[in-house]
């Protein structure tokens, strides 16, 4: 019993970490942007781009990334999906001009990228009696890893890294190549863990409605926080208030938190739930107006108002497949998810930055964002959580 239920904190424990591993690179950029705009000159498009680009490949590798799952399994592909992005982010501040920094962030998402379906099947691996709560755990990571870069990049790493954000870059990829040497020497080996077969199907099942309800959810919130860290800083440099720069954004990731920990108490009370999921679009939309309406303290509140909503919807969403579908096919049901999801996050991206171009003004970018969150308002009743999976 001791045995076991130490084998049960040190799979929380690798979980927790691979999370923060999703996204402490993704974030260390929004704190240094200013920095790059003026070093290469972006335009609101650029910085579009830019922001879309991770999420271009977390929709465009997640499918070859269930691929590799099938082959190595979860964990291989976890470990080995940290090393590609580590590698990426550190050539990102080498970077001697816009192609390059494009190309080194495609490579950092690309490995993202796998990393991510990687881990549902993980946690059924691992922790196959607590899915919910074990979700919500590695989200928590996946939190923390998006609050520190921001947090901290300013105030600290900046400062001690002679202000280069080139070196900034660097610094937030080590952290990947750490935790995947924990994970590859301390992950649990039990005879509950199931092996990834010789074959097994891999493909995504484009046809099934609920891999596009889903991901229409899953699509919402990511867009939605993605964008928001993207264009905070272009709206507040524009409005003058660039002195709100770094509290907006810590607020934006920082407000994800409060949600976190909430679910990790009721999240396996509420991973059937339809409510909390209207919820949180509506404090969403409520979020977005907040944005737009202020440049002061309430568009600070209003991005902690964004964040706690966000957060909520992706701890619940990521719990759905290995809720849902039956244990061989969470991979690619997994991948398929993040391949849409993400997919729908970079074209708001890319229409954002356009809107900003032609309107001339910051805040037109957020009218798109605002639409793309309303699918998965409607989109919520119709899914049928008592399906396959229990």
């Amino acid at each position: 019993m001791k045995q076991e239920r130490s084998r049960f904190s040190r799979a929380l424990f690798l979980l927790w970490l691979a999370g923060n591993g999703l996204r402490l690179t993704i974030l260390a950029v929004p704190p240094v942007l200013a920095f790059i705009i003026v070093d290469f000159k972006l335009t609101g498009t650029e910085v579009g781009i830019l922001n879309g680009i991770p999420v271009a490949l977390f929709a465009v590798a997640a499918v070859p990334g269930s691929l590799l799952i099938a082959r190595v399994g979860a964990v291989p592909a976890l470990i080995i999906g940290l090393l590609i992005a580590a590698a990426g982010s550190a050539l990102r501040g080498l970077a001697p001009g816009t192609t390059a920094l494009f190309a080194t962030t495609a490579v950092m998402g690309a490995g993202i990228a796998i990393m991510q379906p990687s881990l549902p099947p993980t946690v059924r691996q691992w922790v196959p009696n607590q899915i919910g709560f074990a979700t919500a755990v590695y989200t928590n990571g996946l939190l923390v890893g998006e609050i520190l870069p921001v947090a901290l990049a300013i105030p600290l790493v900046l400062p001690l890294l002679e202000g280069s954000w080139r070196a900034t870059l660097v610094f937030w990829s080590v952290p990947l190549v750490v935790i995947a040497a924990i994970i590859q020497a301390f992950q649990p080996k039990s005879k509950t863990i199931r092996r990834a077969p010789a074959r097994r199907i891999w493909m995504p099942d484009w046809r099934d409605p609920l891999l596009w309800k889903v991901s229409f959810v899953m699509g919402a919130a990511n867009q939605l926080y993605f964008c928001a860290n993207a264009f905070l800083p272009g709206y507040l440099l524009g409005a003058g208030r660039t002195d709100l720069i770094a509290p907006a954004l810590a607020a934006l990731n920082a407000g994800q938190l409060p949600a976190s920990f909430l679910l990790l108490v009721f999240a396996s009370r509420w991973e059937r739930k339809i409510w909390p999921f209207i919820a949180a679009g509506v404090l969403m939309l409520i979020g977005i107006l907040g944005v737009v309406a202020t440049a002061n303290i309430w568009t600070v509140a209003s991005a902690a108002l964004i964040g706690f909503a966000c957060a909520g919807v992706l701890t619940l969403v990521l719990a759905l497949p290995p809720l849902l579908v039956e244990p061989d096919d969470v991979p690619r049901m997994s991948a398929g998810v993040f391949s849409i999801g993400y997919g729908i996050a970079m074209l708001s991206s890319v229409i954002a930055g356009l809107t900003w171009d032609a309107a001339g003004k910051a805040a037109f970018a957020f009218l798109p964002i605002a639409m793309f969150v309303l699918p998965m308002i409607f989109i919520m009743p119709s899914i049928d959580f008592s399906r396959r999976g229990r």
